[in-house]
């Protein structure tokens, strides 16, 4: 997988997230949830991205 679709990936989510982000402004708890569990993944997505442009970085 390359970087770009790593970003990819990160906004793809984001974007579907979207809806629920809507919901939670309007008091809906449970979409609240939904929308952290979808940040802690683009946490994780975001490191892996670091992780690999900086072993490119050092590799080149």
């Amino acid at each position: 997988m390359t970087v770009r679709d790593m970003i990819q990936d990160m906004i793809n989510e984001l974007t579907e997230a979207l809806s629920d982000a809507e919901k939670h402004d309007s008091g809906n708890n449970a979409a609240g949830t939904r929308v952290r569990k979808v940040m802690q993944s683009c946490k994780n997505l975001a490191q892996d991205v670091r992780i690999r442009v900086q072993g490119d970085k050092n590799s080149r």
